[in-house]
């Protein structure tokens, strides 16, 4: 997954929560054959004094494509990703996969290129390729000199357009996605508890889908199904084209009409989706597995996304999840692992770069000996001191300043940026919305994120997953590495 911004300004790569923030696309349409620049990055003189983050240049074709520029002039490298509005949780039901499917697909022929041909030019050429899915995203990058930008480009154009598929490439291609669920998720005990609290969470809505897909489903996909996903949703309308690093949006604005303009346009459903109904108990998920060397413990709440539930504490918990869990000196890592030393590891998870509802989880991995109901009780106690006396004022302050000094930091990536926008633009924000992330952060009181505290941690259904040794095995008396948390919607993603 991409590098974080982290708690999103962070999202959630990956995994790796970036910077995104709510709204919806506002691009305006141009006339036929040409541009329109909506929105124009201050020169570099005045970037110092003029609030945001990357300062971006921006424009539309006429046939909808938005186009982001982000100029880094700091080495001649540019990162190059098209990212299309369409993930796992858009699938038809019953085809669970077939998103992470067609992205293996995408590097197969065109009329051009022979299977593979794509990857091996880009290598060719001293880069890096690679693509990603998501419950709400579909990515593809290329990483390369700045004198490659034409070559990719028109490569990423052709096969947007032009991809040809054979059960000769894509019945084998099933058989590697198949034998990368069994790799990924059935032989990790870890991410097969990830799938099973995520399904216990979302029971209704297609987030409790796994991305990779359920196995018997991912078997039965062909050729015709790729083949519809792939024109109902791969549009230049349906895409947002982001390029970050060494060049301009004058070099950029010729090479995107001359590849993507001549591109139609078609109509694309709208991502209309199940909402999750309420639900009164509290559940638990334990797996017992004989892999299992170190246990440890998760528990999850609904919470809102920027564009779902009450999204007034979209960036209150952003804050709250930097105070209760967001690295060494969190509540949750001071009290369990340096105070009472009953855990190796222990934080939170939030990303509000959703499509629909988002997650906020704590993740505790215990000491070697240490008795896992002791654990739990001593998470809810700091779960519950929270609910119960508050974050001060003080603990606002230093985690706002913390958080602001992320976007700082974020401007010297060049794949932060492309991630940033692209992960924004796919899920209902806007570009204003992502420069304007530490203005709303630094907006943020103490009792707004108490009444964020009190909205998710005082949920009474909860879904807790403990991930235990089977009985005839004993945990590892090894210290245990810090325990990833577990994705969650908008942040979880499927590598190619």
């Amino acid at each position: 997954m991409p590098e974080p911004l982290r708690r999103l300004i962070a999202a959630p790569v990956l995994a790796c929560l970036l910077l995104a923030v709510p709204g919806s696309p506002g691009f305006a349409q141009s006339p036929v054959g040409q541009t329109t620049v909506t929105q124009t990055a201050a020169p570099a003189a005045a970037a110092a004094e003029k609030k945001g983050v990357f300062f971006p240049d921006t424009f539309t074709l006429e046939n909808g494509l938005q186009v982001v520029v982000v100029t880094n002039q700091r080495v001649p490298v540019i990162t190059h990703m098209i990212w299309y509005k369409v993930g796992a949780a858009d699938e038809t039901t019953g085809q669970s996969g077939i998103a992470h499917f067609l992205e293996h697909l995408m590097f197969k022929a065109t009329d051009t290129l022979k299977p593979g041909e794509f990857s091996r030019i880009v290598a060719r050429n001293g880069g890096r390729d690679n693509a990603f899915t998501s419950w709400d995203y579909t990515s593809y990058f290329q990483n390369v000199a700045s004198d490659r930008l034409e070559l990719v480009m028109r490569m990423e154009a052709d096969r947007m357009a032009n991809l040809r598929l054979t059960d000769d490439t894509v019945l084998p291609e099933r058989e590697v996605i198949l034998e990368e669920r069994r790799q990924r998720t059935e032989n990790e005990p870890g991410d097969k508890l990830s799938e099973l609290v995520n399904a216990a969470l979302f029971v209704h809505h297609p987030y409790g889908t796994p991305v990779i897909g359920w196995a018997a489903e991912m078997a039965q996909l062909t050729r015709d199904d790729a083949n519809e996903f792939y024109h109902t949703w791969y549009a230049p309308n349906n895409a947002v084209l982001v390029i970050a690093g060494d060049v301009t949006v004058d070099q950029v604005r010729p090479l995107a009409e001359k590849y993507f303009g001549p591109i139609a346009a078609r109509p694309v459903p709208a991502r209309v989706r199940v909402q999750e109904p309420p639900y009164a108990a509290e559940r638990r998920v334990i797996l017992r597995d004989e892999d299992v060397r170190q246990p440890s413990l998760r528990r999850l709440y609904l919470a809102p996304s920027y564009n779902r539930g009450e999204t007034k504490y979209a960036y209150p918990l952003q804050v709250l999840n930097e105070i209760v869990g967001g690295g060494a000196t969190s509540r949750l890592y001071r009290s369990l692992v340096v105070d009472q030393k009953l855990a190796s590891s222990a934080g939170t998870g939030y990303s509000p770069t959703a499509f629909d509802l988002s997650v906020f989880g704590a993740y505790v991995t215990p000491n070697p000996g240490v008795d896992m109901d002791k654990l739990e009780t001593a998470l809810v106690e700091q779960l519950d001191k929270v609910l119960r006396k508050g974050v001060t004022a003080e603990e606002v302050e230093t985690a706002k300043i913390r958080l602001e000094r992320e976007a700082i930091f974020a401007r010297d990536s060049l794949r932060g940026p492309a991630y940033s926008f692209g992960a924004a633009l796919t899920t209902g924000q806007t570009i204003q919305d992502v420069e304007e992330w530490p203005d709303r952060i630094a907006a943020v009181t103490a009792e707004q994120v108490n009444a964020a505290a009190q909205a998710i941690l005082s949920q009474t259904n909860p879904v807790t997953g403990l991930l235990l040794p089977a009985p005839n095995r004993q945990a590892s008396a090894a210290p245990a590495a810090p325990q990833k948390p577990a994705s969650t919607p908008g942040t979880g993603e499927t590598i190619r």
